[in-house]
């Protein structure tokens, strides 16, 4: 008698485990997948969907940034031992120009930068400016093409000199051609969600 008790206790227990087992798996399969903690779930491929992607920027296109419209005038592009980046010439509706870096390195970076006309500096491993001390990046020289309205030539070189202070201030020096004067640029890092792309055609 007590072993038919104990035979029966034991298969109640198994059915009850396998009971909750099918539980457990059909409320597994109706739960949605939840973003790992510090995840964004709207990566940087929605966000290219949503905003348009920097990317795809040339000449007629328009670019939001923070809420103002540019139109691009022209683009460059540059290309160095294999790695490739665009910097576009945009213009307010007030005529004010602005050069809006797109660089991949690995991670997607949009520089928004203003020529300093009245404003000469040198080289070297630090760069002191309106009271930031911008600290030397890397340099190099790349070949360009050119787009639209850009005031180069449709093709030539350029050597560059790039400073950062912090996460979000640029310097950069630029010498096209042969070399001569360097023009020195002021920028500052945007985020992906200030920026908005309205390709040209649309």
């Amino acid at each position: 008698m007590i072993d038919v008790v104990v035979v029966v206790l034991l298969v109640l227990v198994l059915v009850a485990l396998v009971v909750v087992g099918v539980l457990l798996a059909r409320r597994s399969r109706k739960a949605p997948a939840e973003p790992a903690a510090g995840t964004d779930p709207f990566g940087s491929a929605d966000v290219d969907a949503v905003r348009g992607d920097p990317r795809t920027l040339g000449p007629g296109a328009i670019a939001e940034i923070r809420g103002e419209s540019f139109a691009v005038r022209g683009t460059l592009r540059l290309s160095e031992d294999g790695w490739s980046w665009a910097e576009h010439l945009v213009e307010n509706p007030a005529g004010k120009r602005f050069w809006l870096s797109v660089e991949e390195d690995p991670d997607l970076e949009l520089v928004l930068f203003s020529t300093l006309t009245d404003v000469a500096v040198t080289p070297g491993k630090t760069i002191d400016l309106d009271g930031r001390t911008y600290r030397h990046q890397e340099s190099g020289t790349a070949a360009y093409t050119a787009e639209g309205t850009t005031g180069l030539d449709a093709q030539g070189t350029v050597h560059y000199q790039d400073y950062a202070a912090g996460d979000d201030a640029r310097l950069s020096l630029e010498s096209y051609g042969d070399g001569g004067k360097w023009e020195v640029s002021r920028g500052e890092v945007l985020s992906r969600y200030e920026v908005r792309i309205y390709p040209a055609g649309n």
